[in-house]
């Protein structure tokens, strides 16, 4: 299971592997984040035993991973997923 967590805004997100899930504004994201500079589908994120991936959905305002901008990566235990101005720490749970 990966858990992206974030202190900011105090919210928890889960992926179980095999999960697809958006991230936005619109109530239709399966993460619903209301903050600035978020799209209403953001990105998209896909979770295995072993990789958490990460889609931007031409976002507005961009998906950042370590503060680099990015259209598709790869995130790893320890990494900062940014949208908008909301931070979240990647992790891992066995």
């Amino acid at each position: 299971m990966w858990i992206l967590r974030s202190a900011e805004t105090e919210t928890t997100f889960r992926l179980r592997s095999g999960a697809v899930k958006t991230v936005g504004r619109a109530p239709r994201a399966d993460f619903v984040v209301h903050a600035a500079l978020v799209s209403r589908l953001h990105c998209r994120l896909t979770a295995t035993d072993d990789n958490l991936e990460v889609v931007d959905l031409t976002s507005t305002n961009g998906t950042f991973v370590n503060n680099r901008r990015v259209e598709k990566a790869h995130l790893s235990a320890g990494d900062r997923l940014r949208v908008g101005r909301v931070e979240w720490i990647v992790m891992a749970e066995g």
